[in-house]
Formats: C-alpha cells, sequence, structure tokens
C-alpha cells in the first residue's frame, strides 16, 4: 500500500506576520533540498494561492472547513498526495480566527487532517514576550499539535538570545525552527482586494529566489520537515464538488479574471468536462463550440476601459448567450451587466447581457461567507439546490430593471439574509458569490 502523504500548516498568532512568505520560502528551499512540495492553503483565497503554485511549480489546492463538505477536503487531500509526498498548508488569519463562533479556523482544519502546526510570530517590538504568545497558542486547545516556531522579523543578536532564553525557561521541549532576521523588500504589494496576483508580478522568480535564500539561511530544514505528520482524514479521490457548466467551458483567464481555483478546474477535468481558454483582455472570443461560458472574478474594473473597446471579446459572448450557459462570478459578473464605473466616475459600456450597473465611485467593503439556493433551473443544479462559498467586492451594485430575475437567495455563516442573489436572463446568470461546493 502507498504511503499517505506528510503535512505541515504554517500559521501565525495574525495576520501580518509574515507566514505567506515564509511559507513561500520554506517551499522553494525545501524543493532545492530535493523534497517534493504540493502547496495548499486555508479557507478563501485566490490571491496566496498563486505565489504559492508560482512557489511549488504545481497547482496549489484551498481547504476550507465552512465552505467544502468534509468529501470536498478529502478529495482536495487525495489530490495533493498524488502530486506530492509532503503538503506545506499555509494557514489563514490567526490559528483559531474562523467564522464568528471561532470555528472553521486553521485550527480546526488542523485536527481534521492532522497536520500538525508551526507558528510564525513576529517579534518587532518584544522579546521574552514572545514565549508567552507560543504558550498560549501551544495550550490553546487540546487537540491541535503545535510542533514548532519560526520567529519572524528577529533584529540584533541580543534580541535573539532574550527570546531563546524565555522559550527555555516557558516551553523548553518546544522546537525552535528558526529565527528569521528583518529583512528590507521581503513584503509583497497590496492593493484594494490583498496582495498583487503572482501573474501580474514581473519580479516574480526574483523575488521567490529571496525568499528562498531567507529561509535557507535561518530555518532547520530538515528538522522541520521531520515534524510532518500522514494526513489523518480518510482520502478518496473527489467526485464533485461543483457540477461542469457543459461539456466544453470556455474559461476566462487573465489579468481581469484571475480568481479561478485550481480544484474547480481539476474537478471539472475529472467529470471529463473539456476546458478552453481566452483572454478577454486580448479581445479574444469564447470558443464556439464551448456549451458553457464562465467568466471568473478579477479586477476587471482595473481594466474597464479597455474591456470596453474589446468588441470582439463582447460580440463572442453575445453570440454564445444565444446558445450556451454564460456564468459570471463578481468580476464576471460586472462585465455582464451594462456598465462598469471606475474610481474616477467613469462609466464604460460591458456586455449588456444583464442588467446591471456596477461602481466603484462610492467603495464599500463586501466579505463574508455566503449559502446559497437556486431560485431557478440552471446547469448549476436545479430550484433548491444550496452551495456554500464566499464574497469580497468593493463595488456597489445597481438593478436597473426592478422586474429581473434572481439567482440566488443568499444568506450569510450566521444564516442572516444578505442582498447578493445575483441575476438571471434566459441563458446568462452571475452574481458576486464565489461558488465553492455543493451545501
Amino acid at each position: 500500500m502507498k504511503k499517505k502523504s506528510s503535512g505541515l500548516i504554517i500559521a501565525a498568532p495574525a495576520s501580518g506576520n509574515g507566514k505567506t512568505v515564509i511559507t513561500l520560502g520554506l517551499i522553494g528551499a525545501l524543493r532545492k533540498n530535493g523534497y517534493v512540495v504540493a502547496p495548499a492553503k486555508v479557507g478563501p483565497d485566490y490571491i496566496d494561492p498563486s505565489y504559492l503554485a508560482a512557489a511549488a511549480n504545481m497547482p496549489c489546492l484551498n481547504l476550507d472547513p465552512w465552505a467544502m463538505r468534509l468529501e470536498t477536503i478529502a478529495g482536495n487531500c487525495f489530490s495533493l498526495s498524488k502530486a506530492a509526498p509532503l503538503i506545506i498548508c499555509e494557514g489563514v488569519m490567526g490559528l483559531f480566527d474562523g467564522t464568528f463562533d471561532g470555528k472553521n479556523s486553521t485550527a480546526d482544519l488542523s485536527a481534521t487532517t492532522g497536520w500538525p502546526i508551526i507558528l510564525v510570530v513576529d517579534v518587532k517590538g518584544q522579546a521574552a514576550s514572545a514565549a508567552a504568545v507560543v504558550r498560549g497558542f501551544a495550550t490553546h486547545r487540546d487537540d491541535c499539535n503545535l510542533c514548532g516556531v519560526i520567529f519572524n522579523r528577529v533584529g540584533t543578536k541580543k534580541h535573539r538570545q532574550s527570546i531563546s532564553i524565555a522559550m527555555k525557561e516557558a516551553l523548553p521541549n518546544m522546537p525552535i525552527l528558526g529565527f528569521v532576521p528583518k529583512t528590507v523588500g521581503m513584503q509583497v504589494a497590496e492593493r484594494h482586494l490583498g496582495l498583487i496576483h503572482a501573474s501580474e508580478q514581473s519580479q516574480i522568480l526574483e523575488f521567490l529566489s529571496a525568499a528562498n535564500d531567507l529561509i535557507a539561511n535561518n530555518i532547520d530544514l530538515e528538522r522541520l520537515a521531520n515534524l510532518a505528520q500522514e494526513t489523518r482524514i480518510e482520502m478518496c479521490e473527489q467526485k464533485t464538488a461543483l457540477a461542469p457548466l457543459g461539456q466544453h467551458i470556455a474559461v476566462a483567464r487573465d489579468a481581469a479574471f484571475s480568481f479561478l481555483y485550481d480544484s474547480l478546474l481539476l474537478d471539472w477535468r475529472n467529470q471529463n468536462a473539456e476546458l478552453s481558454f481566452f483572454s478577454p483582455l486580448a479581445n479574444e472570443r469564447p470558443s464556439s463550440h464551448a456549451d458553457a461560458i464562465y467568466l471568473p472574478g478579477g479586477y476587471p474594473e482595473l481594466y474597464a476601459e479597455k474591456l470596453a473597446d474589446n468588441q470582439n471579446f463582447h460580440a463572442g459572448l453575445l453570440s454564445a448567450a444565444a446558445k450556451a450557459f454564460v456564468y459570471g462570478e463578481c468580476g464576471g459578473f460586472m462585465v455582464l451587466g451594462k456598465t462598469i464605473i471606475d474610481r474616477c466616475g467613469r462609466s464604460f459600456q460591458m456586455s449588456g447581457l444583464l442588467p446591471l450597473e456596477s461602481s466603484f465611485a462610492d467603495p464599500k467593503l463586501c466579505l463574508g461567507y455566503r449559502e446559497v439556493m437556486s431560485c431557478s433551473d440552471t446547469p448549476l443544479g436545479s430550484t433548491g439546490k444550496r452551495f456554500r462559498g464566499h464574497e469580497f467586492h468593493y463595488s456597489t451594485a445597481k438593478i436597473l430593471d426592478p422586474a429581473s430575475e434572481k439567482l440566488f437567495a443568499c444568506t450569510d455563516s450566521t444564516q442572516k439574509t444578505v442582498e447578493s442573489g445575483g441575476l438571471i436572463s434566459n441563458n446568462v446568470a452571475g452574481s458576486f458569490i464565489h461558488l465553492v461546493d455543493e451545501a
């Protein structure tokens, strides 16, 4: 019998402790030392996985304790185990942060998978106090195995010694895997939805190389890898998370439409769907042979003028809508509407397939998990079909036709009704919700 893969989770007390850069450096440094590493990411996130995939040179799969059924997580773990014997999974936010009730956290995923946790602690502005932080996290839950710690943004030799002494007194058996020094230039550029996507970073290889060197010079890689433990969850090949939208799905993919989950594309292929790709920014049409068009989320607001000018792309969508199912999520939903208004108040014409006006003139954050129920029969599922996913955008939306049909009935993770039901008109549908799995 093939031995199960082993995994580690890289977590932190809070966002901003540097766990993304350290995870990237760990993956690259381990690969340079002969390890084959599959990357994973906890929770709903499109951008961090783009960097993790670049570091590992293979797709990064998300593992979401709230949005995914257990069998879907097991299926993604199966895919990761097929790809590599060692899985490095980056956590989300703080170790115990999840939904409002404290559930569905990185710690919960650790308890489910059996992968132990390495805690990244930013010690800027503290020394001996860091030991109290580690002890608190190590003892907070009995079902979480905190197996090691990495101290980040360490200053002087004296700073390091102070932390070491405090750790020896507080947690003498806790492995200290490394002290990563303060480093200029190792922050990843950000914008309104988080980090800038890896595909848009012209210096991505140089950045990853610098991260690899930083970690290789300051972390005990062999000791870290030996802390990984076999995947506890009973893994099996994933049957289905989301049914394919068609037999041949034309998928928009470029800098304006970059919010794609690798696990979704893998799942559709496993269900024998043919996938083709096209670039709206390059004024390309979807394949004329496709019976479904998928416009994922991304940053169409940054490219609204160019997208408005790309008439070949819009003509292709209009042609496809007469015979194929056209589905847009978040940014894709906006492009299916009539107009996008940018931050300066300029209005740009989009496809006009749905009666929607999207605006960034007065941006408002809309963020959270969502559970939705289909209001009509579509290739997504029959009326009453339930899904889980998430919403994250700053645009505001105006429905131009009050009589238009809603795609979903929508609630948040507390079961409170949310007005994010999207729209459907004939063969065209979309919403601001990024669907992840059946409910």
